[in-house]
């Protein structure tokens, strides 16, 4: 009899625990249901310090991307190689989308090319995601110079041997630049480089160096306050943003001179195509954008959303190449 009851209390028991299991299924599983853990967040790499024209892309891009990809977007700086150390730590990073570059010439071209990064090869070691736009750069006079065009900067540096120019270091495009209308020009004009445009601008203001090459959207400011002179832009063509500032091309000896800075979203090499093509379409769908598009004209930038990536980057490369081995800028 007893052995009976226990096992009709035992019975009871189990029914309840059921009953009870089944109403906090009911009560708190499609709750739990609806709410799905974090996505990872997504890490935008930039190879310099924050306040740079990369980082200012960058921090552009962050905001869009993480509303069009529904994940959590972060920009970190790892300044340092000219960008190199950046690029190498996004290359061998894992290949899951997860972390990528916000990427522009020196860390993805010009420091392999001129050997000073040699083991890491970009066009083998990122996957090119897409391009975000690009803008010129800007010869520079500083205002105790007493030129204001291009023909009077011509005669300048031809009479004035060894007058100098500065650019934001060794290897970047400024300093390409500098050394394409160098030769142009015929000039002995001498590389005085500096670890970026913050740095250098006191010196080209107080006269310690007479010319300097600058991002179009570093100068825009010195040059509205009048403590800049603009000579003429190294792209091709006039930029929209500055139609008063001549391109260099339009005159000689410079005519064909086209080289300017551009800004791209790179992943690791081994990128899954699939994955590629889902950051790809973000990317492009965010371009389209017309407030994003107005934020980053007024900077300087022309967009190159519907320019494939590919062929713009290798096209880019063999310039790079043909300027580098003219001036011997080559390090092996």
């Amino acid at each position: 009899m007893m052995v009976r009851m226990a096992l009709m209390r035992r019975g009871t028991l189990l029914r309840r625990a059921a009953v009870l299991a089944l109403w906090l299924a009911a009560a708190w599983g499609p709750a739990a249901a609806q709410t799905p853990p974090p996505a990872k967040p997504i890490t935008l790499v930039v190879g310099y310090a924050a306040g740079g024209s990369v980082d200012l892309v960058a921090r552009a891009l962050a905001p869009g991307l993480a509303r069009r990809l529904g994940q959590p977007v972060q920009v970190i700086n790892v300044a340092g190689a000219s960008g190199s150390l950046a690029a190498v730590q996004v290359a061998l990073a894992a290949p899951d989308g997860h972390t990528l570059l916000v990427g522009s010439p020196s860390e993805v071209g010009l420091n392999y090319l001129t050997g000073r990064y040699a083991r890491f090869n970009p066009q083998k070691d990122l996957t090119p995601i897409g391009l975000v736009g690009s803008q010129p750069m800007v010869l520079v006079a500083n205002r105790m110079v007493a030129v204001n065009q291009v023909e009077e900067f011509l005669g300048y540096v031809r009479s004035h041997k060894g007058a100098r120019y500065a650019s934001a270091g060794p290897g970047t495009p400024l300093h390409l630049a500098g050394e394409m209308v160098n030769q142009r020009c015929a000039a002995e004009l001498r590389h005085i480089p500096y670890r970026g445009a913050g740095p250098m601008l006191p010196d080209l203001y107080d006269g310690r160096v007479e010319f300097a090459v600058l991002v179009l959207s570093s100068a825009l400011q010195p040059l509205r306050e009048g403590k800049l002179k603009a000579i003429g832009l190294t792209q091709a063509s006039r930029s929209p943003r500055t139609p008063d500032i001549p391109a260099l091309a339009e005159k000689p000896p410079f005519l064909g001179l086209d080289i300017g800075v551009w800004f791209a979203l790179f992943g690791p090499g081994k990128l899954p195509p699939d994955t590629a093509e889902r950051l790809r379409a973000a990317l492009r769908g965010l371009l389209k954008e017309a407030a994003l598009r107005q934020q980053l004209e007024a900077s300087g930038l022309a967009l190159l959303e519907d320019v494939p990536a590919g062929p713009y980057l290798q096209g880019e490369m063999q310039k790079y190449r043909a300027i580098i081995d003219l001036a011997g800028l080559r390090e092996r």
